[in-house]
This record gives C-alpha cells, structure tokens and sequence, in this order.
C-alpha cells in the first residue's frame, strides 16, 4: 500500500515495524507460544502471596504465560503498567527494565518496549502474579516478546473501575469492522457467546430427544419451501439457472419420506429482499420434522426447548428486553405459553370477523383499516397485511397464533375439524414472529393442487410465489407418513435472549452497503 493513503499514526507504525526488523525481531513470529493460562483464571484462582495453593496452582502463579493485545500503558520511567487483552478478559502487568534487561544491553526495554510498542500490538509475557499496594491482581514480567505488530490503531474507549463508558457505537464502524468492534466493545463478544450457548442448548435438547443433525443443499434448481424472492445464479456446466435456498423444507421432508422419524438442521438461507432492524439476506434458521406427530405436539415440544435455551443463555427464563430509549420489560419463556386462532386474534385487535369473508370482503377491511392491498395480492396475502399491520406487535410474551386460512399456508394439511383452515401456529414473540410450524401436507395430489395455486399467484406478478417441486411431488407419491415441522428464526430468537435490538447486534457480519471510498 501506497503511503499516500495512510494517516499519520498508521505511517510511524510502519516506520516502527521497519526498526525492529533492522534489530533482528521478526514482529511476526511463527513459532508457537506456549500460554499456559488466561486473565480470567488469575483473577478469579489467585487469592494472594500468603494462600495455601495446591502445589499445581501454587507453580502456575509463580511461572504464568499469557498472550494477548496491550491496551494501554502507564509510563513510570524504567518501569511501566500495562494492560493485556487475551480471548476472555483483561488483566494488568508490570514491566520493569532490570527485569526484562538483566545484561548490561537494555534495549528491549529502552527501545523496544518504551519506542516501538503500541496501544494494539499483541505480545507474550512471561512471569509471576502478584498483588500490588492498591489491591490489584498483575503479573510481574520476567520475559516479554512481541507477536504482532499492529500497524493501526484502535478507536479509543475510556475506562472507570474496569468499565467501559463511552464505547464506540458507530454502527458503520461496528458492523463494517466487526473485528475492531469485538477488541473495544467488550459486551459485543458476550452476545455472541451467548448465541452460541443457545444454539447448543437447542441442538443438545434435540439430540437427546434422537433427533438426527443433517446437511442438505444451499445451491437448489427450484427455491421451494417458503413465499420469499431467491438469489439467483447460473451454473456454467450444466447450462441450468440455479437459486441460493430460501428454506430447506422441502428437503428435509424428503428424508421423512426416506424413513427417518426426526430430522433438523441449522441452516442458513438467503432471501433477495430487504434489509432493515429485524431482516438480512442471509440468516438462520433451525427447521425440524417429525414422523407421526402434529402440530399440537410440536407446540408442546417448541415451548420445552426454549425454556431450555433461555436457561442456558442467561440462567433464568426471564429476560429483560426493551429499547434504549423505552423501559425494559420482562418476557417470560416458561412454559405453557398462550393460544389464540389468527381469526380470533384479527377480530380481537380490528373488531373485524373475516373468517367468513371471500377476497372481496377483505379487500375492503384492508381499506376500512387504511391498509395497502395490492392487486397482486391474493386472499392469503391480504390477511397475512392485516395481522402484521393490527396485531403482531401486541403480543409481546411467546404467543402461539393458530389455525390460518388454507390460503396462507401451501404446504400445510387441513385442519381436522375446521373448514377452510390448516393446522399451523406462528409463535410471536416480542412482537415479530419466532417460529413457523405445520402439520405437515402430505397429500400428493392436494399438494400438486396447491402449488398450481401458487404458480397462478407467480403469473399475476407475486414474486414471492412457489416454484412447482416436481420432484418433491415424486417423493410425496411414494408416501410420507403424516409429519409436524418447524422452523425457528435463530438470529431473532438470538436477538430477544441477549437484548439486542437489531439483527446486525447478532450476526459477526452483516450485510452492508459497499463502503464508499476516496478513490
């Protein structure tokens, strides 16, 4: 790189860089480093000079060796505080020259340590813990190397009794340089980790349940199994279009007609639409069937797992959501969880009882309660408006809305005792839906019928409409036992158990607009 482009900061790094190469230090070691232990262990195992250690703990105090980036340094002339970032926390050290410098030659401390040493640079220290006059638990360095020099410098965040108070909160920098964002900000790093606590909670409660984890194609010929507009490509040696998944239903339900009972898989989709606080093109999503069960059973089973994940995330079933500038509340995921009919739930928030009503009727609900209903739109998608438009975002506890019109919901089986119904529940949650689950259509002949349906939608312009799967129908004709399924939003799921308040705060990388550069 051209040094036209650096800043002045990022030019003396590089200057810095070039001295310890003329000093023989290579900044950029290849050699292991042989840590022994973490910041977080210190702290929370050493109680001091005079404990009664075992004699393990007692010979890693006295011979720790700890990797991790400088934060920052207290100069005091030939000894200096400084404090080490590694994976798990913080922790401070002193150097002092004689030590690091007991030949006659004090250049590494003089010149290295003093000079060409940054706010950023990741080093390995080798010493003992101590404890010094104010309280605090340190290292006193023995040996110190330098790992990596880094060549720009960290956005500044002050500090007060170990807590951050003016953390960087520029969403350009945060979600463009996730990396830079996880050094400064540490709570970002715990949000993630508590995504990762759910996510294993979720597979360990299927696990145990025998459910099988399994793959299936990201790269499809025909993007079925949701109402969303694909990614499209081409693939060059097949000479065929070819789309990014939108959903992994279909397939998964080809392995119930293949003989398994239960199967799920973490998988992520991509959907060519918008973006905004609660929506990327790329997410994941968890979806689950299960042979000889319906969708009451899996209401019963969503509420126990997520129980579960709430506990494993925060260790209480109780979370405290809300936005910056609004007061928390508290959301409950302790099971059982509340029941209501889509009909019921629009009649209850509208005063308006569709469920009678044809296309007709309810285009004129959508304009008696000043709602856009496009000429596109069939039945299915103009209730689908007025439940998003008047009564999602009431219900802030796990609500389970059921039983939508057979309109909505292609690939869902009719509802046992209900007209013009199927057997389907959204799970909302915080206002935003969680989870969508079916008892499963496996009628081969209704499904081929549902999807003409869909493929008339596509022809009066609904971009969202399904693709007919023929070979989806082939794989129904040979039988699938009667099925539930279900698929969960993790990253909302995500969102809602550590308080995020966009989906950006939960994805490492979101999608972003090309950055805008000087050329």
């Amino acid at each position: 790189m051209s040094t036209q482009h650096l800043s002045e900061q990022e030019i003396i790094r590089r200057e810095k860089l070039t001295e310890l190469n003329n000093m023989g230090i290579d900044a950029y070691p290849a050699a292991l480093y042989p840590v022994n232990t973490t910041s977080v262990f210190i702290k929370e195992n050493y109680k001091g000079a005079d404990f009664d250690y075992a004699q393990s703990d007692k010979d890693l105090f006295a011979d720790v060796c700890i990797a991790g980036r400088i934060m920052s340094v207290r100069d005091m002339g030939k000894a200096n505080f400084a404090v080490l970032q590694d994976s798990v926390g913080k922790i401070q050290f002193y150097i002092k020259q004689d030590d690091i410098c007991p030949g006659e030659d004090k250049s590494m401390y003089q010149t290295v340590w003093k000079k060409l040493i940054d706010i950023g640079d990741i080093v390995g220290i080798k010493g003992y813990v101590f404890t010094t006059k104010t309280g605090e638990t340190s290292i006193h360095v023995r040996e110190f190397s330098i790992l990596t020099k880094s060549l720009r410098p960290l956005p500044i965040v002050k500090e007060k009794d170990g807590e951050a108070f003016d953390e960087v909160t520029d969403p350009e920098f945060r979600y463009r340089q996730r990396y830079a964002d996880l050094i400064v900000n540490p709570s970002v790093k715990e949000t993630f980790i508590k995504r990762t606590k759910m996510v294993n909670s979720i597979r360990e409660f299927l696990n145990e349940r025998g459910a099988l984890e399994v793959d299936t194609p990201v790269l499809q010929s025909i993007p079925g199994g949701a109402a969303a507009r694909p990614f499209t490509t081409h693939h060059n040696a097949l000479d065929v279009p070819m789309y990014m998944r939108i959903a992994n239903e279909l397939y998964l339900k080809r392995l119930i007609v293949g003989g398994f009972e239960w199967v799920y898989e973490f998988s992520r989709n991509f959907r060519n639409e918008g973006m905004d606080r609660t929506h990327n093109p790329e997410f994941t999503v968890l979806e689950f069937y299960v042979a000889y069960k319906d969708y009451e059973w899996m209401m019963d089973t969503t509420e126990q797992m997520l129980e579960k994940a709430a506990v494993a995330t925060n260790g209480t079933t109780k979370v405290m959501v809300g936005d910056p500038s609004a007061p928390l509340r508290t959301i409950d995921f302790k099971a059982p969880y509340k029941r209501i009919t889509m009909y019921d739930a629009i009649k209850e928030h509208t005063g308006f009882d569709i469920s009678e009503m044809d296309e007709a009727g309810i285009r004129n609900v959508c304009k008696e309660l000043k709602i856009h209903a496009d000429e596109k739109w069939g039945k299915g998608k103009l209730i689908d408006e007025i439940f998003g438009s008047k009564c999602e975002a009431s219900y802030i506890q796990p609500t389970f809305i059921t039983d939508y019109p057979v309109e909505m919901s292609p690939l869902t089986k009719k509802h046992r005792s209900k007209p013009g119904l199927v057997e389907r529940f959204e799970l909302m949650c915080n206002g935003k839906e969680i989870a969508n689950a079916y008892s499963e259509l496996n009628d081969p002949i209704e499904q081929r019928e549902r999807f003409e349906e869909q493929t008339k939608l596509m022809e009066r312009g609904d971009d969202e409409a399904m693709f007919i799967d023929h070979d989806f129908l082939r794989a129904l004709e040979y039988g699938m036992p009667p099925t539930s399924g279900i698929g969960f939003g993790i990253d909302r799921i995500a969102m809602l158990l550590t308080n995020q308040h966009s989906i950006q705060d939960v994805l490492f990388f979101p999608m972003m607009r090309p950055e805008k550069t000087d050329d």
